[in-house]
């Protein structure tokens, strides 16, 4: 097929195609957003098809698909037939991973579960700031409350805004405004996301929470009492009973040996011994029952009778109980029966065991809840030392098995958006008065993992979590960032919102090139600007102007730095029809991404 034409004006910054493979959610995100940046997207089946979709003249390639095999194949092949071409690959396996980055050249190899782990995990922890180091400054942004009704400015005074969400008191009530002025009025209540050192912060009265340390897991006494609880819990009732006529025998025996034994009695511990081999029959070698009286003789074969019965009674209840522990130890049920202020969570995959080991490192207790008894990452769980509950995370007993009355969070990370959100509404209501009175837990944290961004919004707004979180949307903009040169920093959310931190070099004759600051996108916020033999611009104003070899660190949506990025490459020629892939490759082509400027003069704040 002839390439279409995309009608874009010179000065794009995405010159070449940039081949794309995989069809899953992240693959299809990442397509979307470059075609939205001008580029020309070459879809890549197989490795096969690499030289016939141009990867010597390709931009970039992208390796986004969920299969690992299939990933580093097209990796390695791209980068035998291009070594200055920037590869991105993603490799969900830690060895493959760790291999393939050791020798990637230009571009990146990227894990989506480290990449959005710690955005799901802060959420579990109610973790309200965000830290991340930029211009060689480390930088907190910080979301709480707004105290009162009032402009930005007055009540932060000169902090930078990163967002607001609107809260009840506001007349749009859940919308989110990105990197707003300081003199946009917020309302009581509503949620505000602010921007600085801790210093400014504290000195704003805005006290930015420390993520908790590492500790012990547990206390030698918290574990002694929690073992004790289980393993009464485990026992079978009738195990006491046989333990009691097991002493009960032997009392009495013991007794009566001590006053009749000889006519003359023997000493306490003779009796208690001579009682012991009796009743277990291990046989006489030092005393005996020969030369007594009849009666105490009959005694003494019931008393091994008797303790024959009660000891393979007692073997069979212990190894009940060994063999109960050890199915506890692979299923977990009864070792979640008395945790308290854990974190629950559901699906153990790729990204479910991330989670879990982070806040296993942080000394948290986790409980795991997974359908599948084959899941190849048990063995990890087990390294870590957490219960594993087999069952269906839906239903009321599975939760109610992983204590989720007493949790702090739940995660719930399946692979599935539907039952992630069924999941939600489950425990939203089991934790509630009206299925839980006795509970009432209602700001328990439940972290939904849901792909599509749309599903996931209109699940917030419906349902009212508020801790719906996209892993494309928090993956997707390191995979992008990689490949077409913006150096991503972090990304985090607000609200429903992703945001990211990234670093823009202005080149010589680039439209950021003498630009003002407060011509630039209307939702990026500039944090810093590094010049060379210039200290570091904190916090510039809307003034400044930029200029050719500055390094200029933002804050925003990343289709906004996406559009910024555009702005800070020089202008090149649009290429002709001969530059790009053969004919009969399926290309991708729309419109190139505009920046985004306020109307009029430059914006306030």
């Amino acid at each position: 097929m002839k390439p279409e034409k995309d009608g874009a004006p010179e000065g794009t910054f995405i010159h070449g195609h940039i081949i794309v493979s995989g069809d899953d959610a992240l693959a299809t995100t990442i397509v979307g957003e470059l075609k939205n940046a001008g580029a020309t997207i070459v879809k890549l089946g197989t490795a096969a098809e690499l030289a016939a979709a141009g990867v010597a003249r390709a931009l970039a390639v992208i390796c986004a698909g969920n299969d690992d095999a299939t990933n580093l194949e097209i990796a390695l092949l791209a980068r035998k037939a291009n070594p200055n071409l920037p590869v991105v690959a993603r490799l969900a396996n830690d060895v493959l991973r760790a291999a393939v980055a050791a020798d990637n050249g230009i571009g990146a190899v990227l894990d989506v579960a480290d990449l959005a782990a710690t955005s799901i995990v802060e959420a579990c922890l109610a973790h309200a700031a965000y830290p991340f180091e930029a211009a060689g400054i480390k930088f907190v942004v910080s979301t709480s409350e707004a105290p009162r009704d009032a402009p930005l400015r007055e009540i932060y005074d000169d902090l930078a805004p990163v967002a607001v969400v609107r809260g009840d008191n506001s007349p749009t009530p859940g919308e989110v405004v990105a990197c707003p002025s300081r003199d946009l009025r917020v309302y009581a209540g509503d949620l505000t996301a602010m921007l600085g050192t801790a210093d400014e912060l504290a000195a704003r009265g805005i006290r930015v929470s420390q993520p908790t340390p590492k500790h012990a897991r547990h206390s030698r006494l918290r574990r002694l009492t929690d073992t004790a609880r289980t393993v009464r819990y485990d026992l079978n009732p009738m195990f006491v009973r046989a333990l009691g006529a097991a002493l009960l025998v032997l009392i009495s025996s013991t007794a009566l040996l001590r006053f009749t034994y000889h006519k003359t009695g023997m000493a306490w511990i003779d009796a208690l011994y001579f009682s012991a081999e009796t009743i277990t029959t291990v046989g006489y070698g030092d005393l005996s029952f020969v030369l007594q009286p009849t009666w105490l003789r009959l005694f003494s074969v019931i008393m091994m009778f008797a303790g024959a019965t009660t000891s393979a009674l007692l073997v069979a209840f212990m190894a009940d109980l060994l063999l109960s522990r050890r199915i506890v130890k692979s299923a977990g049920r009864r070792r979640a029966q008395y945790l308290r202020n854990h974190v629950i969570v559901v699906g153990l995959g790729s990204f479910g065991i991330r989670v879990v080991s982070d806040l296993t490192a942080a000394g948290y207790d986790v409980v795991v809840i997974d359908r599948d008894e084959n899941n190849r990452f048990l063995s990890a769980a087990a390294e870590l030392d957490v219960p594993v509950i087999f069952g269906d995370a839906t239903m009321h007993q599975t939760l109610e098995s992983a204590r989720a009355d007493r949790a702090r969070a739940v995660a719930v990370l399946t692979q599935d958006d539907m039952v992630n959100i069924e999941t939600g509404i489950v425990l939203r209501e089991m934790l509630s008065t009206r299925m839980m009175p006795e509970v009432n837990r209602p700001d328990v944290p439940i972290v939904l993992r849901v792909y599509d961004r749309a599903l996931g919004n209109a699940v917030s707004h419906r349902f009212g979590f508020e801790n719906v979180r996209s892993t494309v949307d928090l993956a997707a903009p390191w995979f992008i960032g990689a490949a077409v040169g913006l150096n991503v920093l972090g990304t985090f959310s607000v609200g429903q919102r992703s945001f990211m931190v990234g670093a823009v070099h202005v080149s010589a004759g680039s439209e950021l090139d003498g630009m003002a600051m407060c011509e630039l996108s209307t939702e990026t916020r500039v944090i810093a600007i590094t010049r060379q033999d210039a200290p570091v611009q904190v916090h510039p104003r809307r003034h400044a102007r930029l200029k050719a070899g500055d390094t200029v660190y933002l804050v925003g949506p990343y289709r906004e730095l996406l559009g910024t990025l555009r702005q800070g490459h020089p202008p090149q020629p649009p290429r002709t029809v001969d530059e790009f892939p053969r004919e009969d490759q399926e290309l991708s082509v729309s419109p190139t991404l505009t920046s985004i400027r306020s109307p009029g003069s430059c914006r306030s704040g």
